[in-house]
């Protein structure tokens, strides 16, 4: 029982683990969904012992054991609560991105302008993704905080008013609305991991619903809208165990686990990301500040959340496992129009039959700074550019009055894609700031998480068709 996947048994799992014990055996169990089977080295029990193969009984402290034929231990029945928060005091301050009061969205200093349409832009290579393997279904295990938010509860993040995903256009009369989608059923109270298990499952439908961190809000349902209008299907949000059987058609449980390696802990990582471009231009690449960060990206997680779920856990030390979010594979396909809705802060990708193929949020200008009208085209696509800061074209930033180079990265301006645009200085491309897509608002340009960044420039290419609608 040295596996790395560590993965709760399945209610079918354990009826047939049960049905190999004594009769006395199943009625103190009682088939309770609260409970786990942990190893003796501390995981959750990964496989099913064969019939006749274990016998039933307590330990010391009057907890129920499993053990083999031998005597050796094989697992200690255990509340799920207890072994998920490992004893640990849940702390549900979990969004470190919660809005701002009067936050200068449209300050040139929150976020940068796109590069110059003759900007130095070059072409490395996108970090590379490491996809956590396939598990069995399973009851979704008990989470730090993993109760029903409320109406304005913290957890909820951003409050039940997030959950209008449409501009109401009958309050707006000057409003030209995009594509009518299917309406998604309202999220009801939901616990942490129902919520998350429908945001992976939404994932890896190429229907993102931006950062997972098990909140419900207008990502989620405009996901559910676009996976709606894609499929033909009528998907229930409140139905977990229907969105458990599709999780297990398409890649498993929602939940697995990491194992860190040495090149995860070893980087490169910068200390910090400077405010000033002078002293981001200094640094040798604007890389991930640590590997909390690196792999709440990879798993395309909040990084508060990650390490709720992982209470107590060092993310630096090599060796070390941890639970994960079950992502998949990025969505594969070729793109060849792209419908940048200003209203739902939905970005829309179609094949060439007019498919709808994938959604992602996106922050889609400003008032002050407006994204284009009409139709573009895709000029050229960039993995992990630099960006050139032209205060004469640009904006003032600080007291910057010169031409300054930042060098690629993740917590670059345009973080690990851009996508340029036939209209000068405009294009789509990733963010530092993950947690904010379809949230705030951007500075003309389309931005992105950097995963569907990436996932959608590798659909796409030169020549492909951007319309922008209100």
């Amino acid at each position: 029982m040295n596996s790395v996947l560590k993965t709760s048994i399945s209610l079918l799992a354990l009826a047939a683990l049960l049905t190999a014990a004594p009769a006395a055996a199943q009625d103190v169990y009682g088939g309770r969904r609260d409970m786990v089977l942990v190893t003796p080295e501390g995981d959750i029990l990964d496989y099913i012992p064969a019939d006749g193969s274990v016998r039933v009984g307590r330990d010391r402290q009057g907890r129920r054991i499993y053990v083999d034929s031998w005597g050796n231990l094989i697992a200690t029945a255990m509340p799920a609560g207890r072994y998920f928060s490992r004893y640990e005091t849940p702390d549900f301050r979990r969004d470190r991105y919660r809005p701002v009061e009067g936050f200068p969205e449209t300050s040139p200093d929150y976020f940068p302008p796109a590069p110059d349409e003759y900007g130095d832009l070059t072409t490395g290579s996108v970090p590379a993704y490491r996809a956590p393997g396939a598990i069995d279904r399973s009851d979704l295990p008990d989470l730090p905080g993993d109760g029903y938010p409320g109406e304005g509860d913290p957890r909820d993040g951003y409050g039940a008013d997030d959950m209008a995903s449409l501009p109401d256009a009958s309050m707006q009369p000057d409003f030209v609305p995009g594509p009518q989608l299917p309406a998604a059923a309202p999220l009801g109270k939901r616990t942490v991991a129902e919520v998350t298990a429908l945001q992976v499952f939404l994932d890896r439908e190429g229907f993102s619903p931006g950062v997972i961190d098990g909140k419900k809000g207008s990502n989620v349902t405009k996901a559910i809208e676009a996976w709606q209008a894609a499929t033909g299907e009528r998907l229930d949000p409140n139905d977990t165990e229907a969105v458990l059987e599709r999780l297990h058609l398409n890649g498993g449980m929602p939940f697995t686990t990491y194992q860190i390696t040495a090149a995860d802990a070893a980087g490169p990582y910068v200390a910090s990301i400077p405010d000033d471009y002078a002293h981001k231009a200094a640094l040798p690449a604007l890389s991930y500040t640590s590997t909390l960060e690196m792999l709440a990206e990879r798993f395309h997680m909040d990084e508060q959340y990650l390490k709720e779920i992982n209470p107590g856990v060092d993310f630096s030390i090599p060796g070390t496992i941890i639970k994960v979010t079950n992502v998949g594979e990025a969505k594969k396909g070729k793109v060849a129009r792209i419908l940048a809705d200003k209203g739902r802060k939905q970005l829309l990708a179609y094949d060439e039959a007019g498919n709808l193929v994938a959604a992602y949020p996106a922050s889609i200008g400003s008032a002050d700074t407006p994204s284009p009208s009409g139709t573009v085209t895709v000029e050229r696509i960039a993995f992990n550019p630099n960006y050139t800061y032209n205060p004469k074209i640009n904006f003032q930033q600080g007291s910057n009055d010169k031409i300054l180079t930042l060098q690629p990265g993740p917590n670059g301006p345009v973080g690990t894609v851009w996508i340029a645009l036939s209209k000068p200085t405009y294009g789509i491309h990733g963010t530092p700031e993950p947690s904010k897509i379809g949230k705030t608002q951007s500075h003309g340009c389309i931005r992105m998480t950097n995963w569907d960044a990436t996932e959608l420039a590798k659909m796409t290419a030169p020549g492909v068709t951007v319309e922008f609608v209100d």
